[in-house]
């Protein structure tokens, strides 16, 4: 495979990888309010577990995907088997 090839299923994987990633923080982030927190809060505040259990899925599958991102980054050379998505990379301005 070239370099487009390598990066299209790249991308594809990393984003199959974090839907995956958020569906299971979000069931177990919601098993855990349902175990330990629903019984101990009124009914009423039960319709705000929903989207604070959802938003926080989210963050925590974007912290865990971003760690999993950097040690594979640390191991693969990334200009040897990927293609730039924006274009090539500028080198860094001089500060004299």
């Amino acid at each position: 495979m070239n370099k487009k090839a390598n990066t299209l299923v790249f991308i594809l994987g990393a984003t199959v990888f974090n839907i995956l990633v958020t569906v299971m923080c979000f069931v177990l982030l919601f098993v855990l309010y349902a175990r330990f927190l629903a019984s101990l809060l009124p009914e009423n505040a039960a319709a705000w577990g929903f989207p604070v259990i959802f938003i926080a899925a989210i963050a925590l599958s974007f912290i865990i995907y971003r760690v999993i991102l950097k040690q594979l980054l640390r191991r693969v050379d990334v200009e040897k088997y990927f293609d730039p998505i924006f274009g090539k990379r500028r080198p860094p301005s001089r500060r004299d």
